[in-house]
């Protein structure tokens, strides 16, 4: 006798593969259509992901980590050389991400949210990947920040935002070249040398 062979069942990684596909389709997330798709029902998908904020976290933050391993990958060198291309690389192909551009365009405040606010996974995960690459340089004795290195990669992600979006912040064109340089400077600075008294 025939039978049909069992279905897989459906986890919390279909639903988040799904919803980065979606992303990268440009379209907009809704819980209830992935549930749909999914063949699973509403509060399944919600208690897997928790909200809609938080699935948009979960898809912009790998997106920026799978950016940043292809910028490490593009860079050459060693130290604040090295950082600076990487910083380089990142910004121009986030600029030039067409899902992230219409996500921000879409609804620019609540995007704004998603991306830049301590409830969302996306400026903790972009702050401590920012962290862990600033801190293999140091370990590799090729980097000397002027300062810890939390606070540094807090500040590199801040002016990184700032010029990256500065469409939406100021209404001009977001500024790669000027983040950039102000980055480098800040993988160049050196601490203050100690008065002798």
């Amino acid at each position: 006798m025939l039978t049909e062979p069992a279905r897989r069942r459906v986890t919390a990684l279909d639903a988040f593969e799904l919803a980065r596909a979606k992303w990268l389709a440009g379209e907009w997330l809704d819980i209830g259509k992935l549930a749909e798709e999914l063949g699973v029902g509403r509060a399944t998908v919600f208690r897997w992901v928790g909200s809609k904020e938080q699935l948009y976290g979960e898809v912009i933050s790998t997106a920026f980590v799978q950016t940043l391993e292809w910028a490490k990958r593009k860079s050459t060198g060693k130290g604040a050389p090295y950082l600076t291309q990487v910083t380089h690389h990142l910004l121009r192909a986030l600029v030039a991400s067409q899902p992230l551009r219409r996500f921000v365009a879409g609804d620019p405040e609540w995007a704004m949210r998603i991306v830049m606010s301590r409830e969302s996974p996306v400026e903790q995960r972009v702050i401590a990947a920012v962290r862990s690459l600033i801190d293999r340089e140091v370990a590799a004795g090729q980097l000397a920040p002027a300062m810890d290195l939390e606070s540094l990669a807090y500040v590199i992600v801040r002016i990184a935002e700032s010029f990256l979006y500065r469409d939406v912040i100021t209404g001009d064109q977001p500024d790669i070249a000027t983040a950039t340089q102000a980055i480098g400077l800040l993988f160049t600075a050196e601490k203050p040398k100690r008065r002798k008294r």
